[in-house]
């Protein structure tokens, strides 16, 4: 009886124990699970604020890559400007290079061209030179005039010794009878006649002569006048470069 009763004791006391650890169990399972719910719940509101970090931060991405494409869009509007730009640049070089060119260009035509002290050597040299042409075109046309009266006296002297000849072969026949003498007198006031008509030429020739002459002498004395007013104005240039240059 004891026996049983110390059995039913023992029953009793494991069934106890085993509520006992049945409950531990639970509450500890029922702390696990409000721990585990607010970890969950922890959780989730991280999750939320992890998520709007990263939404915020996929903007930003999204912002940048907007901002690199504008940039790149942005370069390459810089890039074809300033393409252009040194397709400009090399035009202007080219331009700037022929422009150039032609300043050098007129620079050695500058060069070339003689100087102040030159033009006065030149011009005086030209002005000697012009007198000896003119000396000698005076001269060549004095021994052309003397040539041609030369050549005008021989003609006369040739006509005369012909026309004097004739007269004597016909003289003694003019005066054998009143025909032939009648034909010698008007033989001879024909070649009066004539003599008379050339010597009006001459005369004619001799005027035209003298009138060049003085239409020479006349310009002549108008282009001394003239030279002399081109040295005057070539001193008064003289001296106002001469002016100009101290007071640079």
């Amino acid at each position: 009886m004891n026996v049983v009763k110390q059995l039913n004791i023992i029953q009793k006391r494991i069934n106890k124990e085993d509520a006992d650890s049945a409950v531990q169990k639970l509450v500890s399972l029922m702390t696990s699970l409000k721990d585990l719910q607010k970890q969950e719940n922890y959780f989730h509101s991280n999750r939320d604020s992890k998520q709007s970090e990263l939404q915020a931060e996929i903007s930003e991405l999204e912002r940048k890559i907007t901002n690199d494409s504008d940039n790149e869009n942005l370069s390459d509007g810089l890039h074809c400007s300033f393409t252009e730009l040194i397709e400009k640049v090399n035009l202007m070089k080219k331009q700037l290079a022929a422009r150039l060119r032609d300043i050098v260009a007129v620079r050695r035509q500058i060069d070339d061209l003689p100087c102040q002290s030159e033009v006065i050597q030149y011009e005086r040299r030209l002005s000697e030179l012009y007198a000896q042409i003119q000396g000698k075109h005076r001269q060549t046309r004095k021994y052309y005039a003397t040539y041609n009266a030369f050549l005008e006296i021989k003609e006369l002297m040739l006509k005369e010794t012909s026309l004097l000849n004739s007269i004597i072969s016909q003289f003694q026949e003019a005066f054998s009878s009143t025909d032939g003498r009648t034909k010698l007198v008007h033989s001879m006031e024909g070649i009066v006649k004539g003599s008379q008509q050339k010597l009006e030429r001459v005369h004619v020739g001799l005027q035209e002569e003298e009138r060049i002459r003085n239409d020479l002498k006349q310009r002549y004395a108008a282009a001394i006048g003239e030279q002399k007013r081109c040295y005057a104005l070539l001193k008064a240039f003289q001296v106002s470069s001469s002016v100009h240059r101290m007071a640079v």
